[in-house]
């Protein structure tokens, strides 16, 4: 392709290259990679100079794919679904959401008090459907892990459900 006509086209290979970041899967910043290169350097790709603002932009869709991989796993409707993956991929999951945000600058204090909020209602509902017997617990983490990410959201443990530690199917 010339390079004059994709410089023209740039609109539309940006916005396709949003929406592969943002529909990506589990490692959204694989994506974001992938993309940068077959805009920029891909010999069959439209060998695009990025902006700041470009990059920015298909930056923000990694980090709107990890919110939504996060709380996919904090959703109590959802443990029943084949998205489900359980509350140790959601662990994962923001650990790879902060340290991409700490390289990236990005502020997610909002996104924190969200997640802890989830986690805290998630919690709850698994231990009101685990002591009435609705359902076995599904909670795929150790309690010290489970621990570990509560503090993270700055979590204290009286923000819990009291028998939080037996709903862990891993000690």
């Amino acid at each position: 392709m010339q390079k004059g006509r994709a410089e023209e086209d740039r609109e539309f290979f940006l916005e396709e290259e949003v929406l592969i970041v943002r529909n990506s899967g589990e490692i959204p910043e694989v994506a974001f990679h992938g993309s940068v290169y077959y805009l920029t350097e891909d010999p069959d790709g439209p060998e695009l100079t990025l902006t700041e603002d470009n990059l920015r932009l298909l930056k923000k869709q990694v980090i709107a794919r990890y919110q939504d991989i996060v709380l996919r796993d904090l959703i109590p409707e959802n443990r029943n679904k084949s998205i489900y993956r359980g509350l140790k991929r959601s662990i994962a999951n923001w650990r790879r959401l902060l340290k991409f945000c700490e390289r990236e600058n990005q502020n997610i204090a909002v996104f924190r008090k969200e997640v802890a909020q989830a986690l805290i209602n998630f919690l709850h509902q698994e231990d009101s459907d685990v002591s009435t017997g609705l359902r076995d617990s599904c909670i795929n983490c150790t309690a010290s892990e489970l621990l570990l990410f509560a503090r993270k959201l700055q979590l204290s443990t009286e923000m819990l459900p009291e028998s939080w530690q037996n709903l862990c199917l891993y000690r």
